[in-house]
């Protein structure tokens, strides 16, 4: 088949809830892709922030293939080791008790909605069940973290939303204090807020949301599912503010490319949740595991780690090297910049055209390369980049 082959097929079969790019992937290779076209594309999306070792990555590939060859399924009604394996190493690596282990980041995100009402339900009773989040943030697309989402335009169309959830103004401590009241059991907010636009929050904020959290018995929920697994140079971005939640939520990089959810909790909150009361069928699936497994053993490595850090610095460099970008931003290798002249949208689809993936968050431009991209990528995508705002200088 050829690109529109595949297009007319995509568009008279696949459910209509996106608008792809003028591109198909065949293959790649770190973050290199070649299209159906033959052509070669730099990748500075990593599949929405989800290949965290690239493309392709052979330690990768090899522990998936091995797990997919030996045992592929057996539900969690029995143990398997290389769960069990990847919940060990996930625990230790970043400082949590306990993992429950599901497909998405937004399953992540209800399991811990559901842990931080039971424990305020068994320690307190009936009536102690809010959870309030920040305006713009972003928590996935189930009927219940739709509603957690701080943002108007996804509180429609699918009425009646779930109750429960308080929006506040990130950065004002003023209004999160006032807004705790005895109904709230939780806090949850995303350290850098993504689909927001790439907006990270203030230090002083977070350790306020801790503080407040800690005085009121209030369970503090990390969202982590963009920002974990090593994008802000750190394994998860707590560590970026010298803060520890109760909670954290990871996703998008944790499987590296398969789907793969976790709800990591501290020590009191490690029994809240008894047989019966959560689960999922595939959660804690081996394959996926196994290539969990292969991600966390790579990133938590203080020398990867170090050289996520250095790699942001030099693109980020890059970027102000483009007069017609601003307000360049983020943690990492989750980063963000607005187009001074021009719609991000239309930047991003004529990046495609020459060769290069981008993503937008709103207005903003968003960067979010694989972990392992090289030097050598970072510029090639830099190139692209700049002939890019060439052709549309010229086009004005």
């Amino acid at each position: 088949m050829n690109f529109e082959d595949i297009k007319q097929k995509a568009q008279k079969y696949l459910v209509n809830s996106y608008a792809p790019f003028e591109f198909c992937a065949v293959s790649g290779k770190n973050a290199t892709l070649c299209g159906i076209d033959g052509r070669e594309y730099i990748d500075f999306t990593s599949g929405i922030g989800v290949n965290s070792l690239g493309a392709a990555n052979e330690g990768w590939a090899e522990a998936v293939s091995k797990q997919a060859s030996t045992l592929q399924h057996i539900s969690n009604l029995y143990y398997n080791p290389t769960t069990v394996l990847l919940a060990e190493k996930l625990c230790n690596a970043s400082g949590f008790e306990k993992a429950f282990f599901c497909n998405s980041g937004a399953e992540a995100n209800e399991c811990a909605i559901k842990i931080a009402r039971k424990y305020s339900f068994d320690k307190y009773g009936d009536g102690r069940n809010e959870i309030i989040t920040l305006k713009n943030s972003f928590h996935g697309r189930t009927v219940t973290t739709l509603s957690a989402t701080g943002q108007d335009a996804f509180h429609n169309f699918f009425f009646p939303f779930t109750e429960g959830f308080k929006f506040v103004t990130a950065n004002d401590c003023e209004e999160l204090k006032n807004a705790i009241d005895d109904r709230t059991c939780a806090v949850m907010i995303e350290l850098v807020q993504g689909e927001g636009g790439l907006i990270p929050l203030q230090s002083d904020y977070v350790r306020f949301v801790r503080d407040i959290c800690s005085e009121k018995d209030v369970i503090m929920i990390a969202d982590e599912v963009q920002t974990g697994v090593g994008r802000t140079g750190k394994l998860y971005a707590f560590e970026n503010f010298s803060i520890r939640p109760d909670m954290i939520t990871s996703s998008k990089g944790l499987g590296g490319g398969l789907p793969i959810g976790a709800c990591l909790v501290s020590e009191k909150l490690g029994d809240v949740i008894m047989p019966g009361q959560h689960g999922t069928t595939f959660g804690g699936n081996p394959v996926c595991c196994a290539a969990a497994l292969e991600v966390i053993s790579k990133v938590s490595e203080k020398e990867f780690l170090e050289e996520v850090s250095k790699k942001a610095q030099y693109f980020k460099q890059k970027l102000q090297g483009f007069d017609e970008l601003q307000n360049i931003r983020g943690l990492g290798l989750m980063i963000g910049a607005d187009v001074k002249d021009a719609a991000a949208s239309d930047v991003v689809k004529l990046a495609v055209k020459n060769g290069l993936l981008m993503l937008t968050a709103k207005t903003s431009l968003r960067f979010l390369p694989p972990l392992t991209i090289t030097y050598e990528e970072i510029d090639l995508g830099m190139e692209i980049l700049g002939k890019v705002f060439k052709t549309i200088s010229e086009g004005k």
